[in-house]
């Protein structure tokens, strides 16, 4: 489970992330959504533990109760999210079977329960026909599956993507839907996007945040209703 707040933040600019609260529930995966520029970022970075944020509180479950403040960075936080970035910096000369491996052992996991790890997000992810390709080689669509397995290979309880179908074409889309949804049987999964298509298609609960604010939280019919509009695009 994630659970956010009054999460804040403030820049040198006058721009403000602030009044932040949602929860992303095990099982459940979640859309936050807004415009470039909106806060998007800043608020799953914080989330995954990259980085401080100004007040509030951020409480993440996995095996146990775990919670830490927002005030700074927290390695507990990594350890309990995994993250998938928009743009991954992936080591392109390496085999995908090798970085694989690689990221195991950045998490302190080797021997058996390495090759029991790695064996676990090649089946799934969908990498089997790839291993022994370089990651250069691949498509956007499978690059993103092979960030998928690396924020997945030490079994994280809590999964973030930022903008993860950017670029993708329609079947790469469809590809990806698949893998979340059999994904989120297991983990609490939030997707922060600007492409609203993907929040019918995928999402149960939507978080709208607009200039650093969040105006709604809920199922989108709902704030749809709530609101007295016809599309999510109108509050964005």
């Amino acid at each position: 489970m994630i659970q956010v707040c009054d999460f804040s933040k403030a820049y040198k600019s006058s721009f403000k992330i602030s009044g932040i609260n949602f929860s992303v529930d095990s099982g459940k995966i979640t859309a936050l959504v807004g415009a470039n520029g909106s806060g998007k970022s800043t608020i799953i970075k914080a989330i995954c533990g990259f980085h401080y944020a100004d007040g509030g509180e951020i409480l993440l479950s996995g095996e146990g109760e775990n919670s830490f403040s927002c005030s700074s960075t927290d390695e507990k936080a990594m350890e309990l999210t995994g993250y998938v970035p928009e743009v991954s910096n992936l080591p392109q000369e390496l085999f995908v079977s090798d970085f694989l491996k690689y990221a195991a052992k950045t998490h302190g996991i080797y021997g058996q329960a390495m090759e029991a790890a790695v064996q676990k997000v090649i089946e799934s992810c969908h990498l089997k026909d790839v291993l022994t390709k370089k990651i250069k080689t691949l498509s956007k669509g499978y690059k993103q599956r092979v960030s998928l397995a690396q924020a997945l290979i030490y079994n994280p309880a809590n999964l973030v993507l930022d903008e993860p179908v950017t670029g993708l074409d329609p079947v790469q889309i469809a590809d990806l839907r698949k893998l979340l949804r059999n994904l989120s049987a297991t983990k609490s999964i939030l997707i922060s996007t600007h492409i609203l298509s993907e929040v019918k298609e995928l999402c149960e609960k939507v978080i709208v945040i607009k200039e650093g604010r969040q105006i709604a939280f809920g199922r989108e019919e709902e704030i749809l209703s709530s609101k007295g509009v016809k599309s999510l695009e109108e509050l964005i």
